[in-house]
């Protein structure tokens, strides 16, 4: 099942499997693609059909996670739970989302950089002919865009970031990276939400639980949300953490 769809926002539909569907939306990443997700995302949550459990937005696609058995049982076009669920998504494709809510989300993110917090710092400073003040400087002046959480729960890859502070994958992860941990790959920049083990160059780390199974949203961020990082000393983060 593919669905074609030769309008500006469009986007073609194809199970994943029989609980799931996918909405491809472009093949190139960008914050206007980005945008164009979000809206349509806000719109199938605004508007939603029985049996629906989650989204799931990325780079260039959205994913719609379904109880089949609740899906087949509504009288939503189709014979089967697959059907019901993409005429359903089809038919909101024409309606006008110029009134679909997606006020944008800024979160600041106060992160402490540099020595035990942020170890790879300095390594990121050398190999782009900076100092430690300058990368902090420029990882602090841009705004950035969730594209999308995966990896481990919570762990959002953010678009934005200058090139200028771009450094490479560690040629040997680390067996284990903390919470909150703040760290740079290639072009992108993140946040490790739980312990793991992992290969970003790690240049700070902010006192902010990223992700919570008790609370109604266990992310802190989402796709397409925006994101902010602000300098803190390392007394501010241990406030941070007694708050």
């Amino acid at each position: 099942m593919h669905l074609p769809d030769t309008s500006p926002a469009g986007f073609s539909v194809y199970p994943i499997s029989e609980k799931a569907v996918t909405m491809e939306f472009g093949d190139t990443i960008s914050e206007e693609l980005m945008h164009t997700i979000s809206t349509f995302n806000q719109l199938i949550l605004q508007k939603p059909f029985t049996g629906l459990i989650t989204t799931v937005a990325a780079y260039t696609n959205l994913t719609v996670f379904f109880d089949p058995v609740k899906v087949i049982q509504t009288d939503l076009h189709g014979k089967t739970a697959l059907q019901k669920v993409t005429n359903h998504i089809k038919r909101l494709k024409q309606t006008d989302a110029s009134n679909t809510k997606t006020g944008t989300n800024t979160v600041t993110i106060p992160v402490c950089y540099g020595g035990n917090f942020g170890p790879d710092l300095e390594h990121v400073a050398a190999i782009n002919h900076l100092t430690e003040d300058e990368v902090i400087r420029i990882h602090t002046s841009a705004n950035y865009l969730v594209h999308m959480v995966g990896f481990v729960p919570g762990f959002a890859y953010l678009g934005g970031m200058p090139s200028n502070i771009a450094a490479p994958r560690k040629a040997t992860p680390r067996a284990a990276i903390n919470a909150g941990a703040v760290g740079i790959a290639g072009l992108q920049t993140g946040i490790y939400p739980l312990q793991t083990p992992g290969g970003w160059q790690i240049i700070g780390q902010t006192p902010l639980t990223m992700f919570d199974v008790n609370r109604p949203s266990p992310s802190l961020l989402k796709a397409g949300d925006q994101v902010v990082f602000k300098s803190i000393s390392a007394g501010e983060f241990d406030n941070y953490q007694h708050l």
